[in-house]
């Protein structure tokens, strides 16, 4: 049932190994990469609660020996003060250019420990072992490491790929009901972006996907890696296909940014719901069939994620004010904001060709439905 995917970057050239049990078996994939047996970890504390000592167990068994850092959860620790104190403690463990840092957790934990490892001692290697769906289908692979600033998400950062990738998909039994859904919004995206074959396996597939089966699991997330692992093979910094992988982003950080970056809005939902509004733009500029984003927010409702704005609680600020927040959003060239829309489910495309009153009439008929 174990799958592996190659990411073909030449020197720094990578696998991702997929599949249930992997945390037992760590040590012995992890220690061809090691100089001397010895590890760094950083987790958060959830993970690090349920997970911490079975990969401890794992590396014992090659004779690793392994150090642990515990971070907070949640996406506030994307932040320069736990950024400094992440690297602070690795100096702190003599951790050398030769070592091997590991990021133990989802994608707050990859994105900050990547970004740390980057920047110690100009750059050690470290290894991604992502524990939620959204980190296995997405954050752990490609190499985009940071944190987040007040003016917006993932503003700092910095691109160095990881050696080694282990998705242990057993790990995926954890999660709570909420942020499985979560990481589901990015398996979507994988299909509605580019692979319209992938998006029907997903509306026969998703449901058995969801209630546990551990090969469906498999190729799900073998499926949406081994598309991330070709857009990064031929655009590694983002210069033109990788933006793809960003299809329901621009909306998404807007309201994550509109949210607090709160557990009120996970990064998944947020994909979940810009995907849904990324079609709705796109068939009222007239480029995909009307019928495109009902399928897409019919699939995401069955599946039960949030799909609209009314499926976010609190108050949400005007329809301009949210335009605005997308204006700090990375993908903004020469003060234009860069779409990613869609010709069709599984024909995505990068535009900065749309009319700001376009968006904002979506956003005010989405936010007059709340």
């Amino acid at each position: 049932m174990r799958k592996t995917v190659h990411v073909e970057l030449g020197e720094r050239s990578y696998d991702v190994v997929i599949g249930p049990d992997l945390l037992a078996e760590s040590g012995q994939l992890i220690a061809p990469l090691l100089r001397r047996k010895r590890v760094a970890v950083v987790s958060d504390e959830n993970v690090a609660r349920l997970h911490l000592e079975s990969l401890r167990d794992g590396l014992a068994q090659a004779g690793i020996d392994m150090v642990a850092l515990e971070l907070p959860a949640g996406e506030s620790t994307k932040s320069w003060p736990h950024f400094e104190r992440t690297v602070e403690w690795l100096l702190e463990q003599k951790v050398e250019r030769n070592d091997v840092v590991v990021a133990f957790g989802g994608g707050v934990i990859g994105d900050l420990v990547g970004f740390a490892a980057s920047v110690l001692r100009r750059g050690v290697q470290f290894v991604q072992i992502p524990t939620s769906l959204l980190a296995q289908v997405d954050s752990s692979v490609g190499g985009k490491t940071g944190i987040n600033a007040p003016q917006g998400k993932n503003l700092i950062g910095a691109f160095h790929q990881p050696s080694l990738v282990l998705a242990d998909t057993s790990v995926l039994g954890t999660l709570t009901a909420r942020d499985f859904l979560a990481g589901y919004g990015e398996v979507v995206k994988y299909g509605l972006l580019g692979d319209a074959e992938f998006f029907e396996w997903l509306e026969l597939n998703g449901p058995g996907l969801s209630a546990g089966d551990m090969a469906t699991r498999v190729e799900a997330v073998a499926r949406s890696v081994q598309m991330k692992a070709d857009i990064v093979a031929r655009d590694e910094k983002e210069q033109g296909d990788r933006a793809l992988l960003n299809l329901g982003h621009t909306f998404c950080h807007a309201l994550e940014a509109a949210t607090g970056y709160s557990d009120r809005l996970l990064h998944g939902e947020g994909v979940s719901i810009g995907c849904a509004l990324a079609f709705e733009l796109s068939a009222r500029m007239g480029l995909c069939p009307q019928e495109d984003p009902s399928r897409v927010r019919q699939h995401l409702k069955t599946m039960g994620m949030k799909t609209d704005l009314a499926d976010i609680p609190g108050e949400l600020p005007g329809a301009q004010a949210l335009l605005d927040l997308m204006g700090q959003d990375k993908k903004v060239v020469d003060g234009k904001l860069n779409f990613i829309l869609a010709r069709g489910i599984g024909q995505a495309f990068v535009t900065s060709d749309v009319a700001p009153s376009d968006v904002i009439s979506v956003l005010e008929d989405a936010l007059a439905e709340r």
